[in-house]
């Protein structure tokens, strides 16, 4: 008597795990469906292939080596030259920010370009301040610094050893500020229209 009632409940549980699987597959393949339908996915996706094949080099330093003292506050203060590769197909402009993240302060920020030509793959060491004034289609604009200067200010950390972060981004626009913008003004800008972003990192100790 007890051998059906076995089967009965062994025929329910198989019944409940069937359809707890067939559940189970539904909603992976719903949340594998999102994902592929989703734009912001797609986006972040693509750019972090850009990123993989978009390098920003300097020949005066490598990537998380010391930054030489001519760059500095206790130098010459004058910018590095810069080198970048092809980006992504779409870039219609670049934007370059130097920060020091170690700073006591919070973040201090050396360097803010923006609208660097797109057919441009670097940038010459002491960069002179072109179109810091002007407005025009060729130039680059230079934005205003932590220390409230139009150009470029070196690393000069009070103490210690600093990290100082160049990063150059791709952009799919031409930013539409006029030269003298913060970094907080260009990074609102290019929101949603970075196509692909390069770092190059060194250090600096007085």
């Amino acid at each position: 008597m007890k051998r059906p009632r076995l089967a009965a409940n062994f025929v329910f549980l198989l019944g409940v795990l069937l359809c707890l699987s067939i559940l189970l597959g539904s909603m992976v393949m719903m949340a594998f469906d999102r994902d592929a339908e989703d734009p912001s996915t797609q986006q972040d996706q693509k750019v972090s292939e850009a990123d993989m094949s978009f390098e920003l080099k300097s020949n005066a330093f490598s990537n998380g080596q010391s930054i030489p003292a001519k760059y500095s506050c206790i130098g010459r203060n004058i910018s590095p030259g810069l080198t970048w590769s092809d980006p992504p197909v779409g870039t219609q402009s670049f934007a370059l920010i130097m920060e020091d993240p170690d700073a006591p302060m919070g973040t201090w920020v050396h360097w803010v370009l923006s609208n660097i030509p797109v057919d441009r793959r670097g940038l010459e060491e002491a960069l002179p301040v072109t179109g810091k004034n002007v407005a025009n289609a060729n130039g680059i604009f230079v934005g205003k610094n932590s220390s409230g200067n139009i150009g470029y200010d070196g690393p000069c950390p009070p103490s210690g050893t600093h990290r100082y972060y160049f990063k150059l981004y791709a952009l799919d626009i031409q930013i539409g500020l006029l030269p003298g913008a913060t970094r907080e003004d260009v990074l609102r800008e290019m929101d949603g229209h970075i196509l692909a972003q390069a770092e190059l990192m060194g250090t600096f100790s007085k």
